[in-house]
């Protein structure tokens, strides 16, 4: 019998309409990540035939990684217009619409669990850990992938740009961390009783062949244009490309390197 949650705690209702607002504008980012999801592959042991659970799954990028290898791809997000997407890539695989706190799966049901810069959305952390670790199998591991140090991100800038538009933490949820202190992670990932065993660091660039793509890539995430509403897009483009200028290359490319954290832990 499962002991899966039959409520939930409402992120997904607060990202998923922002997160889906501009799908393929955020797969020009998403489908860059590649490197990030080969890394962590190299940490754990896929196997032909594993359940593969992807939490915050986005346009499918990882999960076609995951597929290529001849394992099992499921995958959950809040935002429908993204899960759309995913399943032009990945006809018929398993992807649902949801919550990241109250997950649609049955107690022990994947090889491996991931969630690649997908967890810090939730209201609660510790929450959406522990539904992570409760539907991995006992001993399976659960990679959790976070910003690295602030002052090793290009996109620190892009950030602090955004952040003034971004919709206030409910009153409820536990104070947002800093993830790039380190132990933080480790210790979230300990309070959903998850087992810490490797943590490592990886850096990568993101490259945009000029300013318009950047700034039309950049304000797909976390549905950026929607909160700055129609009125002020075209400003906070601006703001992007000035504020990103250090990044600019002699073509007029651009190329954002940015370093990730990573643990994994055991269920």
């Amino acid at each position: 019998m499962s002991t899966q949650p039959i409520t939930a705690s409402g992120s997904a209702e607060r990202w998923g309409p922002l997160w889906g607002a501009r799908p393929d504008d955020w797969a020009l980012s998403e489908d860059q990540h590649v490197a990030g999801y080969e890394e962590a592959l190299r940490h754990v042991a896929l196997r032909i035939g594993d359940h593969v659970l992807d939490i915050g799954c986005g346009a499918g990028t990882f999960l076609k990684l995951v597929a290529a290898r001849g394992a099992v791809p499921h995958g959950i997000d809040a935002a429908e217009a993204l899960i759309a997407l995913a399943r032009q890539r990945l006809p018929g695989a398993d992807l649902r619409v949801g919550d990241m706190e109250a997950l649609p799966y049955e107690d022990s049901t994947f090889e491996l669990v991931t969630g690649f810069t997908s967890f810090f959305f939730a209201s609660d952390m510790v929450a959406a850990l522990r539904e992570a670790r409760r539907v991995a199998k006992p001993g399976a591991p659960v990679v959790i992938q976070v910003w690295g140090a602030h002052e090793r991100c290009d996109l620190e800038a892009m950030k602090e740009i955004a952040r003034p538009f971004f919709p206030p933490r409910p009153p409820e949820a536990p104070p947002d961390p800093d993830l790039s202190v380190p132990g933080a992670l480790e210790a979230i990932a300990v309070d959903a009783g998850l087992t810490p065993t490797k943590s490592f660091d990886a850096s990568w660039a993101y490259e945009y062949p000029d300013s318009d793509t950047l700034a039309r890539a950049l304000v797909a995430p976390a549905g950026l244009a929607v909160l700055v509403g129609v009125d002020r897009e075209d400003e906070v483009r601006a703001a992007i490309v000035e504020g990103l200028a250090p990044n600019r290359l002699a073509d007029g490319s651009y190329r954002l390197e940015n370093e990730y954290h990573y643990l994994i832990a055991h269920a």
